[in-house]
């Protein structure tokens, strides 16, 4: 089975080598790699090239920000299933992506969700927090949890089907889209009790107050676009329990 990854990226030299290096050390034999650059100036594109050889599709051009991005990606995939790795983020080791494909030889599953830990910038064997799947449900997208988007694998005909990321949200777009594939259509997904990716802390998502007020203004209005209730007593509601996620490895 081909599976697609995606790696969106704009002016990340620190990061993006070890966010290729984890995909090219995949046991999995059928991957496809896809990056979309954003005209990266900072010697970004200089550490991609150095993987030509091995990366599928490379597109470097300008574009209308992280979620544009990633649904060019979509669109030049032909991988079975695809996913997003962020240019910050790394797997979690070797076999992830070869047990994403053993889950969808079931032929009954439309999407995977998973876990992935949070990590410290200057230490990334240091884990965090753990964000899991697993008591997860699409109930609680009205109360502002959602499941780990870079653990999100998922059929491409169903990208296809379905629609892609919302390009006028700033932060949630995965949010919105998470709400309309797993709640409103309601398609077939699987836990998988696995970690797939490191994540560093410090994204676009956990960047202060105005990054947290933007970010719960667009999960009320991807609930209210997709006919969902909530509001913002419950959104913020989170915050009380947020604690209680965290723990050490």
């Amino acid at each position: 089975m081909k599976i697609t990854i995606i790696t969106v990226v704009y002016n990340n030299v620190s990061t993006i080598r070890q966010c290729i290096e984890s995909v090219l050390t995949q046991d999995h034999n059928d991957l496809e790699y896809i990056i979309i650059d954003g005209s990266s100036t900072d010697g970004t594109l200089d550490i991609i090239k150095e993987y030509d050889k091995k990366i599928s599709t490379l597109i470097s051009e300008k574009d209308s920000g992280l979620y544009d991005a990633m649904n060019k990606g979509i669109k030049v995939a032909t991988g079975e299933v695809v996913g997003i790795l962020n240019s910050d983020d790394f797997f979690y080791d070797n076999s992830v992506i070869s047990r994403i494909s053993e889950a969808f030889s079931d032929k009954t599953i439309d999407a995977t969700i998973s876990d992935i830990v949070f990590v410290k910038n200057s230490s990334t064997d240091k884990v965090l927090r753990r964000y899991s799947s697993k008591e997860w449900k699409p109930s609680k997208f009205a109360w502002g949890y959602m499941p780990p988007h870079p653990s999100f694998f998922v059929k491409r005909s169903l990208l296809n089907q379905l629609g892609l990321y919302k390009t006028d949200y700033k932060i949630a777009a995965d949010y919105e889209l998470l709400i309309r594939y797993l709640l409103i259509n309601r398609i077939n997904w699987k836990y998988l009790p696995i970690i797939t990716t490191k994540m560093r802390t410090g994204g676009a998502s956990t960047k202060g107050l105005k990054s947290l007020l933007t970010i719960n203004k667009e999960i009320a209005r991807a609930c209210k676009e997709n006919n969902v209730f909530s509001n913002y007593l419950m959104i913020y509601s989170k915050y009380f329990f947020k604690p209680f996620e965290f723990f050490f490895k």
